[in-house]
């Protein structure tokens, strides 16, 4: 069945929704405990998380990982969640206190940043039973000791060297789970995907820019009202 005769219930009320570029489709997936994630929404908005058609949320953000903010967007949350657990200062024993702390709240996954120790990753592995996430940042990063220590996914977010650093990585370990950046637009999101990519994270816009929008469009509703 093409996409054009695919049925789509929607009501008056959640129209509104983010929705993620559709070249990200094209992608293979990555098959977790029988869900397949190709669109990842990278945001810790709740409000945005329950009104997207991604396939999954990654929810890292630049602090410390803390239970509370976990617990608040997996249960917001209608859609898989991977949860950030460890970083350059969140690492040993509170970063595996993290993981179990996901996994029990529902978590898919857990994510891990690119300073994160081996010693940290191997701590984590040995006390989840969900995949363990890394991210990297070049195609310089370091990851075989990574992947020997428990990592079953890598999260490429390499800027504007996002698709250099897929190709590299996706040429050394043909059967690598690959999640990257899909960039600005639908053309480096393909590119993306062309080098090697399995799953894309989308970025959505702020929502004070989703909030703008609508405001201009209340404006010319009443601008319309009063002049008819």
């Amino acid at each position: 069945m093409s996409d054009n005769n695919v049925p789509e219930i929607m009501t008056e009320l959640r129209q509104d929704i983010v929705r993620v570029p559709k070249v990200i489709s094209e992608a293979s997936g990555i098959v977790i405990f029988g869900k397949r994630i190709r669109s990842i929404i990278f945001t810790t908005d709740i409000a945005i998380i329950r009104n997207t058609d991604a396939d999954a949320v990654i929810a890292v953000y630049p602090f410390t990982p803390h239970p509370a903010i976990t617990k608040s967007i997996i249960e917001a949350a209608d859609i898989p969640v991977f949860s950030g657990v460890a970083g350059g200062l969140t690492h040993g024993a509170r970063s595996a206190y993290m993981g179990m702390f996901a996994e029990s709240q529902g978590s898919l996954g857990v994510v891990v940043n690119g300073p994160t120790p081996v010693d940290t990753i191997r701590a984590i592995y040995d006390v989840v039973d969900v995949p363990v996430i890394a991210t990297v940042t070049s195609k310089y990063s370091k990851i075989k000791e990574k992947l020997e220590a428990g990592v079953d996914i890598i999260n490429i977010s390499a800027g504007k060297d996002t698709v250099e650093a897929v190709s590299h990585f996706r040429q050394k370990y043909p059967k690598l789970p690959i999640i990257a950046t899909g960039g600005p637009d639908e053309s480096t999101i393909e590119a993306t995907i062309e080098a090697g990519a399995n799953a894309i994270t989308y970025t959505p816009p702020s929502n004070g820019v989703l909030f703008s929008k609508k405001m201009e469009k209340y404006r010319k509703m009443e601008y319309d009202e009063n002049h008819q």
